[in-house]
């Protein structure tokens, strides 16, 4: 990644990168092959619900190809230009996927109102089998990537994750009502729609949510105060370090930057602070977190009142 990591942790990055780009062209082509067999399989089946659920899984396919180039453009070296790197294209990706998601609730929504109020014909019976082969599927999808994207660090690729979870939910729902529609018999042919329509309030539900993270992340909130003891534990294990204050931690794609305030004597000499300062920062970019760059400041510990 940056100047500032170690070759080894340069090697993390581009592995971690390189694991979210394989599983995020994987999900492409799952979900390229499921929008086909759903889409012709509500058509031929007379099920809006299934056809809405293919045209989700359309919109997965373009939610993980915005996944994939964030990932690619995130993992390129910082240049002078932009010396904070391209981490932010990571979370930007993220909102323009769960942007995505909220199009497509509000889409399905609508359409199902329209079919709720047109007669049409009974769902076809196999499409029930169609439905349970993709529940499987997407759930082990939304798995798979929800699983890589925490090992590696990314919000878009667990955002992407759960952009297959709610397809998955929108099968289920989609079979809830194609069942219904055929035990119940002639009059219950909307139940297949009402289907659709719980369908997309799913959708928005996680698009709203997956929003607000992403837009999180762009706005540097501060992680969890689990992270920043962790940061501040380092810290003062290092010699002649009494004490931290003041740390701010921002993400940056799949990378963290650090200002932190470390407290020593105030008797010691810039030169001897400086050090200090150095292997604070040393410590802690050689730890087990993801670690760009880090700014010490240092205090002097407070002078006694006489």
């Amino acid at each position: 990644m940056a100047e500032n990591l170690t070759q080894s942790q340069r090697d993390i990055l581009a592995d971690a990168a390189a694991r979210g780009v394989k599983a995020t062209v994987w999900g492409i082509f799952a979900s390229a092959c499921l929008a086909v067999v759903k889409i012709l399989a509500g058509i031929l089946g007379n099920s809006y619900a299934l056809v809405a659920d293919g045209v989700e899984s359309v919109l997965d396919i373009m939610s993980s190809l915005m996944v994939w180039g964030g990932l690619r453009i995130a993992s390129q070296p910082a240049t002078e230009r932009f010396p904070y790197g391209y981490g932010k294209a990571e979370p930007l990706a993220a909102l323009v996927v769960s942007t995505v998601l909220l199009g497509a609730a509000v889409a399905i929504a609508m359409k199902s109102l329209i079919e709720i109020r047109t007669p049409h014909h009974m769902p076809e019976p196999f499409t029930l089998i169609v439905l349970i082969g993709v529940i499987l599927t997407k759930e082990m999808m939304f798995r798979i990537l929800f699983r890589t994207g925490e090992n590696i660090g990314s919000k878009a690729m667990q955002t992407d994750a759960w952009h297959h979870r709610s397809d998955s939910l929108t099968s289920i729902a989609a079979f809830i009502g194609i069942s219904v529609a055929l035990c119940m018999g002639p009059g219950y042919e909307s139940a297949d729609d009402w289907a659709a329509l719980f369908a997309a309030g799913v959708i928005g539900f996680n698009g709203v949510r997956l929003f607000r993270s992403a837009f999180r992340d762009v706005l540097d909130v501060s992680p969890s105060p689990e992270l920043i003891l962790r940061i501040r534990e380092i810290a003062d294990a290092v010699p002649d370090v009494e004490d931290t204050e003041k740390c701010r931690v921002r993400r940056s794609g799949l990378v963290l930057f650090i200002d932190l305030h470390v407290i020593v004597d105030g008797g010691l000499s810039v030169r001897e602070g400086h050090d200090i300062a150095h292997l604070v920062k040393e410590s802690l970019m050689g730890s087990e977190l993801s670690i760009q760059d880090v700014t010490v400041h240092i205090e002097p510990t407070p002078t006694p009142f006489s």
